[in-house]
């Protein structure tokens, strides 16, 4: 078989070619759905629309978005855009109404998920004789196959640990010779703080880069995980409708996560459904060009962040997108103010004297709306006065009020009483909703 892991002509193609394979996918991928998929040609048609009048990228305005309850309310198979007989693999990501959103793949869809995410290895460093620890999940969730397939695809050795057993992850780490993780930031924390718990120092483990997604996580929790685990912390970015992990990654510069632009089309969306220039934050949507499962026309991803032209010092020539600040879903308003949890995160791991184990806590008390973040103490604190307590828990209320623009009263725990995650870290209790 042969290894793909570095498609430099694809890569580090001009824009201007990689323009050109764009309008040809995309033409193609809105002829495909407006022929198979129902929904989208009553929505095209509706608009006016034919697929003759997208030319290309410059036509893609025209369109019409696709938002998650479009997946609900054709739930399961209702945008498939070929013959179930043609579908070799269903994923699926976690729904709050009971009903997952349903995501479809062909044998194509598969090879080319492999080649992005073995792409996406490479960009952390990965290559044949490394050994790739997987630590999320494998099911429904595609972050585990994902990472799966593109570390067989670069021809690395593959530990298909899954989550959770954090003790026996860590004797694999040291048994195996794991020199890549790949779960989740919180999940990362996790084993680093159980390895110190055990005795476990860096020295003895061969681990040199961590593949971390699924979740938002702050530049300061990059720090700490790397520093805990000697390690390069880099960030993969995906999602099931789309395809999965592997849509966008982070070099080892780590100037942001490169979009594979072969194979989708990226807009950020602003408040009034406009597309922005580069460099201002809102809405991420993707196109897919290359899906024939099921292909997504723009669809919102309520993920927050930016996207940059600018040149990486890598060489690669596809556009990249910032550190997703949040989700428009999981924003909280607070006596009228805006929060987003990574805002309190960022607070919380500048801060020494604490772990990086929160939980945030809202609640209402009559007409007005409280927040309390619980954090828990460093172990080398519990021993210091309650004046030195009191002058922390202020320190904390005082950056919050001053970033975060609202009161929150801090609620300090012994450390390692906060719940661990060996998935996707639940980090907010919003008990207005309960």
């Amino acid at each position: 078989m042969r290894h793909i892991y570095w498609n430099e002509t694809m890569e580090r193609m001009d824009r201007s070619s990689l323009r050109a394979i764009q309008d040809e996918r995309l033409r193609d991928v809105v002829r495909r759905v407006y022929t198979n998929v129902p929904f989208y040609r009553d929505r095209m048609q509706q608009a006016g629309l034919t697929p003759a009048d997208i030319r290309g990228v410059q036509d893609l305005h025209l369109l019409p978005y696709t938002v998650k309850q479009d997946l609900r309310d054709h739930y399961p198979f209702g945008l498939f855009a070929v013959p179930q007989s043609e579908i070799v693999r269903i994923h699926a990501s976690s729904g709050t109404t009971g009903k997952p959103s349903v995501s479809g793949y062909t044998s194509g869809d598969v090879d080319r998920w492999s080649e992005l995410m073995a792409r996406s290895m490479y960009c952390a460093g990965v290559t044949r004789g490394d050994v790739v620890q997987i630590a999320y999940g494998y099911g429904l969730f595609t972050g585990g196959l994902g990472a799966h397939y593109g570390a067989e695809r670069v021809g690395a050795s593959v530990i298909p640990m899954s989550g959770g057993n954090t003790a026996r992850q860590m004797m694999l780490m040291e048994d195996f010779g794991t020199t890549t993780l790949c779960c989740t930031p919180s999940y990362a924390m996790n084993i680093a703080e159980s390895l110190r718990e055990a005795g476990v120092t860096i020295d003895r483990l061969k681990l040199k880069v961590g593949v971390f997604g699924a979740e938002t996580w702050s530049p300061r929790m990059r720090y700490l995980i790397e520093q805990a685990l000697g390690i390069d912390a880099l960030n993969v970015y995906g999602l099931s409708e789309v395809m999965g992990p592997g849509v966008s990654m982070e070099c080892l510069c780590k100037q942001g996560m490169h979009i594979w632009e072969d194979h989708f089309i990226a807009e950020i969306i602003g408040e009034n459904n406009e597309t922005l220039p580069y460099g201002q934050e809102g809405d991420l949507t993707f196109t897919t060009l290359t899906k024939h499962g099921m292909p997504l026309l723009r669809y919102r991803t309520h993920d927050i962040c930016h996207l940059t032209d600018e040149p990486c010092p890598c060489g690669r020539t596809h556009i990249r997108m910032g550190p997703i600040q949040g989700r428009t879903d999981d924003m909280l308003i607070i006596r009228g103010v805006n929060v987003f949890p990574s805002q309190i995160e960022h607070v919380l791991l500048g801060i020494k004297g604490i772990e990086p184990n929160y939980m945030i806590v809202v609640d209402r008390e009559g007409a007005l709306d409280t927040l309390e973040v619980q954090v828990e103490l460093s172990a080398e604190l519990l021993g210091d006065t309650v004046k030195e307590i009191e002058a922390l828990r202020s320190k904390i209320q005082t950056k919050l009020g001053n970033d975060v623009l609202v009161h929150a009263d801090v609620k300090f725990c012994q450390p390692g009483s906060l719940v661990r995650s060996d998935g996707k870290a639940k980090r907010v209790v919003d008990r207005r909703k309960m």
